[in-house]
């Protein structure tokens, strides 16, 4: 059991202390026991290392069923960015707060790539950039020259 689990003595001393809408705080649980929580009778999602149990909410989401269960039992914090939700949307989210992710188990969440766009690429064709433009520009202005002087 970990430390701040429901059943242990520390987790009843501090949901006493805390907020009741932050009663998950301090309650881990392991990648392994999230990853089994991606079906519709049980349905957790990560998002920013906090674990979301959003099985009761898979009906009334806005996106549909569907959106939330290709992410359950695992890592939905870019989905969850990527979408934009509104500022609603990101405070109704935390009632569904069950817990995080164990510390020990942040590493090995896949930390999604920064851009598909690589800077080799970038660099290597910075020069068509301008150079392309410029030709292109030159042409048209010869070809208004040749024909406005007939």
């Amino acid at each position: 059991m970990c430390p701040g689990r429901p059943g242990s003595a520390e987790a009843g001393a501090m949901e006493e202390t805390e907020k009741p809408s932050e009663s998950w705080r301090g309650r881990y649980y392991r990648l392994e026991e999230l990853q089994q929580h991606n079906h519709s009778q049980s349905t957790w999602i990560l998002v920013h290392h906090r674990i979301y149990d959003v099985t009761k909410f898979l009906e009334e989401h806005p996106g549909g069923e569907e959106v939330l269960r290709e992410q359950g039992g695992g890592d939905a914090t870019e989905s969850f960015e990527d979408v934009g939700h509104s500022t609603d949307a990101r405070t109704l989210s935390e009632s569904f707060i069950i817990g995080e992710l164990h510390p020990d188990d942040r590493e090995k969440v896949q930390k999604p790539t920064d851009t598909l766009i690589t800077t080799v690429q970038s660099n290597s064709s910075s020069w068509t950039n301008w150079v392309i433009p410029a030709i292109a520009a030159l042409i048209v202005a010869l070809m208004y020259r040749f024909y406005s002087s007939e």
